[in-house]
């Protein structure tokens, strides 16, 4: 690990260097503060001098600075989602420090939607707890083939590579288990995208993050409002809203072994429509070990009905297909080398289609109420074929195709001729209705916001045996459908007791139903048809208690309390057998307390501290988490405790310079444990977990990037991460299994770099170089599901970005 922080320290000190010996020539600065109507200061919003490369996103405080402006007349073009943009004419001569204050409008063009951060409520005032914005100008910075490369970018997020892509997004937080991103609330404009949100909360479908026009992270207690899993954190992916004037965007990048990712937009308004489309095209032919073709078009139209009336119609169409697979390679394999990227089950197919819609409608009944209604409907089907395997020569029905090392046991994959095709189907629908009230309680200003939602779900699944690797069809195992009802209903209230402190109560209640309905299994060794129906419930009391305290201009203290709440997986919950396990929902108490501040000018800094205390905490062993299948077992407590930090340094904001410098950190230390008894059998003998880390989470998180951009159209950024080793199981084994599936996973570090041009002459017209992990480290990203998964190599790309 230190030869990693030394890699780190040496080059963050080089390059700061190298930018900060530049000084301003013959040039000069603009800065400025941007806020809303009622005087709020607005973060991340975009300013660009057009026809130059030179812009940035407005810091916490509302504020940008621009320097190393040539003398001349330009447009300042400024904008942000849910607002007015604004464009005013300036003019500059060398030397000039030009200062001026922007007021945003609320655009009646917006499409209405469920935004966390990103629109009216403003970090620092408004949101009870940690959270982190990822804005447009940072994605582009970033050049990410996958949302792996964002999510690392937020203090307190591990993402685990599955096949390199991001296809399928593991996300923990604050050191829960990312597996299939079951302990994160996953939103896109508001709306879930979970397979079933209840009872199958598994990412098996992740939006793209080609088409983001931002990312939303909240970790504090403000998520009480969202449902229904309030554990680890909320994660929102905010699309692009219809454009003023018509316009139209290609985005274009090609890479090493067939990588492909194509972008088309078009956005306009007529009258009182707006319409924005987006269609996606990604595809790689053995990038890792990944082969896939994506087509995913999406589109908004927003009716402006009056004044104060807005409806917003999305819709969405994605398909996919890719050759992902559960197995992955043996220990022996990876440390033989040369085998890392080795498919051993090039049959494997999965097939991913999505169709999703919904209405939102935003009602202002005057200036101090609103009523929000949202209702959405979605399906995906999931049909993956995946080839049977051993890591037993005496297994039946081998298919004579052998991986790895025949004379260690356990070191080989010995594939079948047989496949189990697992085919499964879901259905969601839901309504939402909220108001957002702002009253006055005596002297007390108050913002209430209260409502409630309705989801239902519904899941088939069937297993299908095949005779042979390519079979899609064969032999009906298991036929089974789940069905749920869900409705929660919350209000939390913020009490601004005076203009720098507030205090943020909330309460939200949980009622789930569900209910299994299995139709053909497997019983005593003999597949038939029964009809076992069975059912249970699960409801829940959640409030939470945050507050803001605004000590000064520059200091800002922030905290809260919450019940962390998620129901058990249906098929878990109920055997196929009709059995109630009495699984019981997985609770916590969740803790923070955190500061943001600005130190001195040009530099930021947040520190937030958490503790959650797990009363039971939900320990997977399915198939997916490299288990046996069997599902879900109560873990029993755990206690999650740790410290998050976040550092900006910009030096424009210190000094004039030809050349922009920022540079931000962001820090993770962390601990996660099994805090009492807890029993495990190996072989005769029982051992207690208790102290032990839970699977899948590094104390160590690191992640910096050095971004300088200069005055003639390049800009570059180095982004470093590093992540501490972790254990894979709740045993925290150390010396690896022959077949890879267990051991501690060593430390890596990875450093990406990007180099970005814009045209000074051209409008909107750039061009973007991105080597990902530049120094082409080896590592061991995951020994889940089913073996060793290696970290994607040196992959280096070209792309470019033209708006019209």
């Amino acid at each position: 690990m230190n030869s990693h922080l030394r890699k780190l320290t040496i080059s963050l000190v080089f390059l700061a260097l190298a930018g900060t010996s530049i000084l301003a020539q013959n040039s000069a600065t603009i800065r400025g503060k941007v806020k809303g109507k009622d005087g709020v200061a607005i973060p991340y919003a975009s300013v660009i001098l057009e026809n130059t490369p030179l812009g940035k996103a407005t810091n916490e405080n509302g504020s940008f600075k621009l320097a190393g402006v040539k003398p001349g007349e330009y447009i300042l073009k400024i904008s942000s989602v849910g607002f007015i943009t604004i464009r005013q004419n300036i003019k500059v001569d060398a030397g000039d420090l030009l200062t001026l204050s922007f007021e945003f409008e609320e655009s009646v063009y917006e499409v209405p939607q469920l935004t966390i951060i990103a629109s009216r409520d403003q970090l620092f005032t408004k949101i009870p707890g940690s959270a982190d914005y990822l804005s447009q100008a940072e994605l582009k910075l970033l050049s990410p083939i996958s949302g792996n490369e964002a999510f690392r970018r937020v203090s307190g997020v591990h993402v685990v590579e599955e096949e390199g892509l991001g296809l399928r997004a593991n996300i923990g937080i604050r050191g829960l288990d990312p597996d299939r991103s079951r302990n994160v609330l996953v939103l896109e404009d508001g709306i879930p995208v979970a397979l079933n949100p209840y009872g199958e909360p598994d990412a098996y479908y992740t939006p793209s993050i080609d088409r983001m026009a931002g990312v939303e992270v909240l970790k504090g207690s403000g998520q009480i409002l969202y449902g229904p899993r309030t554990i680890g954190g909320v994660v929102n992916y905010i699309t692009a809203n219809p454009s003023e004037d018509e316009t139209v965007s290609l985005k274009l990048r090609g890479g090493q072994n067939g990588y492909f990712s194509g972008l088309l937009g078009y956005g306009n308004t007529f009258g009182n429509t707006g319409v924005q489309f987006n269609l996606l095209r990604k595809q790689a032919d053995g990038l890792g070990v990944s082969t896939f073709d994506i087509n995913d078009f999406t589109g908004k139209i927003n009716f402006r009905m009056s004044d104060r009336s807005q409806l917003g119609l999305k819709f969405g169409l994605y398909r996919e297909t890719s050759n992902s697979t559960y197995v992955g390679i043996t220990q022996v394999m990876y440390d033989q080398g040369g085998n890392d990227f080795t498919n051993v089950a090039p049959d494997d197919r999965l097939n991913v289609n999505r169709n999703s819609i919904s209405l939102t409608h935003n009602y202002r009944i005057n200036d101090r109420l609103n009523l929000q209604t949202m209702a959405y409907a979605y399906s995906t089907t999931r049909n993956w074929r995946r080839q049977d395997f051993s890591y037993s020569p005496t297994a039946s029905n081998l298919s004579g195709v052998v991986w790895g090392d025949t004379s260690i046991p356990g070191g080989a994959i010995y594939m079948r001729n047989g496949t189990g095709n697992r085919n499964r189907q879901f259905e969601v629908a839901g309504f939402e209705q909220r108001i957002n009230l702002e009253y006055n309680l005596g002297s007390i200003n108050n913002e209430l916001t209260a409502g409630y939602r309705y989801i239902y779900e519904k899941g088939y699944e069937q297993r299908v045996n095949g005779s042979f690797p390519t079979s899609d069809s064969g032999d009906l195992i298991t036929d089974e459908d789940r069905t749920g009802n869900a409705i929660s209903a919350f209000v939390q209230n913020k009490f601004k007791l005076s203009s720098k402190f507030s205090i943020d109560a909330g309460l939200r209640a949980e009622f789930y139903d569900f209910e299994r309905h299995v139709f053909r299994n497997k019983f005593g060794g003999e597949v038939r048809d029964t009809s076992i129906v069975n059912g249970s419930s699960v409801s829940e009391i959640i409030p939470g208690l945050g507050f803001n305290y605004q000590l000064n201009r520059d200091i800002n203290l922030f905290g809260g309390i919450h019940r962390g709440f998620a129901p058990p997986r249906v098929k878990d919950a109920i055997t196929s057998a009709g059995v109630v396990q009495q699984l019981d929902a997985e609770l916590s108490w969740n803790y923070e307390l955190g500061l943001r501040t600005s130190l001195t000018k040009g530099l930021y800094a947040e520190v937030t501290g958490f503790y959650l205390d797990f009363s039971n905490q939900i320990i997977p062993v399915s198939e997916s988490a490299g288990g046996t299948g069997s599902g879900l077992i109560n873990g029993g407590e755990t206690t999650h405790e740790g410290i998050e930090v976040g550092l900006s340094f910009d030096l424009s904001e210190i000094r004039d310079v030809q050349y922009n410098v920022l540079l931000d950190v962001t820090a993770t230390f962390q601990n996660a444990t099994f805090a009492a008894d807890r029993f495990q059998n190996i072989g005769t003998e029982s051992v207690n977990l208790s102290g032990n880390q839970t699977p899948y989470a590094p104390q160590t998180l690191l992640s910096s990037a050095l971004t300088i951009a200069s005055p003639f159209g390049l800009t570059a950024r180095v982004t470093n991460t590093f992540v501490g080793e972790q254990f894979t199981d709740p045993l925290n084994t150390v010396v690896p299994s022959a077949n890879g599936r267990i051991g501690k996973l060593d430390s890596y570090f990875l450093t990406d770099l990007q180099l970005i041009y814009d045209f000074p002459k051209v409008e909107n017209l750039s061009i973007n170089l991105s080597i990902k992990n530049l120094s082409n480290e080896r590592y061991i990203s995951s020994r889940r599901p089913q073996g060793i998964r290696v970290g994607l190599t040196r992959f280096t790309s070209l792309g470019i970005d033209w708006t019209l």
